[in-house]
């Protein structure tokens, strides 16, 4: 019994001083600039949703916030390059939808979803619209699906990059309506719209920040917002679940950390993240764009990405994507 418990003495004792080190780093972090990967271009919705918190979060830590943009395959890139990083917490990686879409559809990802990464928190979800260049003529989510079965396979819509979340949304709004459409991958939803624009994309599902203001000024027509109830931005815009009741979109944007990053930094990230989306000049800034602030711990990401996940594995099988 006194040599078990003289064990448990010796094994206490390696404890602590780890525990008591793991907070020292905490507390002496960060010592540089902190750079948050976001794999999609600069004006992207995941993009914004980086340069919303990084000049607050730079304030906080009182060191440099840089946003580093590596877009390219459906942001499994960018992905891929935060699983090799160091895990120090100079490194943490901004993802959306995507990066469980993409661990899903690809099987050389270059990463894996659960293993290489922690959650630290999700950021919120940005709301979304159906959009069409008025150029053709269509006004309503009903004269599309008419349009669409007229023309199987005809009518094409971009994306942000194949495996990207609005790639999978119009891949779920396509199955509810029981249509045919062509997909056209782009880097980010900031070329996906100059081609929406110009015409030669139909349709897209852009997030509000990157599109409200050609809503507005007619050079797009939203035929519905991809969220449960109307947005207070577009109040006379129906949603899809109007017409679609089955039609569902996950769009939530989060930041991870390597694997193996402190558990103690991990911690300070995401309570930090959370003071940042109290603030009333940020939580101004998402009104703006009607993104809604959604911040959560660790685990309760971690817990809503192996959600996602099957999700996922779900859809793609359903449509065919794997």
């Amino acid at each position: 019994m006194i040599k078990g418990l003289a064990c448990l003495t010796l094994l206490m004792a390696g404890v602590v001083p780890l525990v008591g080190a793991q907070t020292s780093s905490a507390n002496n972090w960060p010592s540089r600039p902190v750079r948050m990967v976001v794999g999609f271009s600069a004006g992207s919705a995941t993009d914004q949703s980086a340069r919303l918190l990084a000049p607050r979060l730079s304030e906080l830590w009182g060191q440099p916030v840089v946003i580093e943009n590596r877009s390219g395959a459906g942001s499994s890139i960018a992905s891929s390059m935060a699983a090799q990083a160091t895990p120090d917490g100079y490194t943490l990686l901004v993802i959306s939808a995507s990066f469980a879409i993409n661990a899903v559809l690809r099987s050389n990802v270059g990463y894996d979803p659960l293993r290489d990464f922690s959650g630290v928190s999700q950021i919120g979800y940005s709301t979304g619209a159906l959009v069409i260049s008025p150029t053709f003529g269509i006004k309503s989510v009903k004269e599309l699906i008419v349009a669409a079965n007229e023309r199987p396979g005809k009518i094409l819509y971009g994306s942000a990059g194949a495996g990207s979340g609005i790639h999978m949304s119009t891949e779920r709004f396509r199955m509810a309506a029981g249509i045919k459409m062509t997909h056209v991958a782009f880097k980010g939803q900031p070329e996906m719209l100059i081609e929406n624009l110009a015409g030669r994309v139909h349709l897209g599902m852009p997030g509000l920040g990157t599109s409200i203001g050609m809503i507005r000024d007619g050079r797009l027509l939203a035929l519905a917002v991809v969220t449960p109830k109307r947005s207070p931005l577009l109040p006379d815009v129906p949603t899809v679940l109007e017409t679609l009741p089955s039609f569902r979109r996950d769009a939530s944007h989060a930041i991870l950390a390597p694997a193996k990053t402190p558990r103690a930094i991990v911690n300070k990230v995401s309570r930090d993240i959370a003071r940042v989306l109290d603030m009333p000049d940020v939580k101004k800034q998402m009104e703006a764009i009607d993104f809604i602030p959604a911040a959560t711990s660790p685990e309760e990401f971690d817990k809503i990405l192996r959600g996602m996940l099957v999700t996922f594995e779900e859809v793609a099988r359903a449509a065919g994507l794997k």
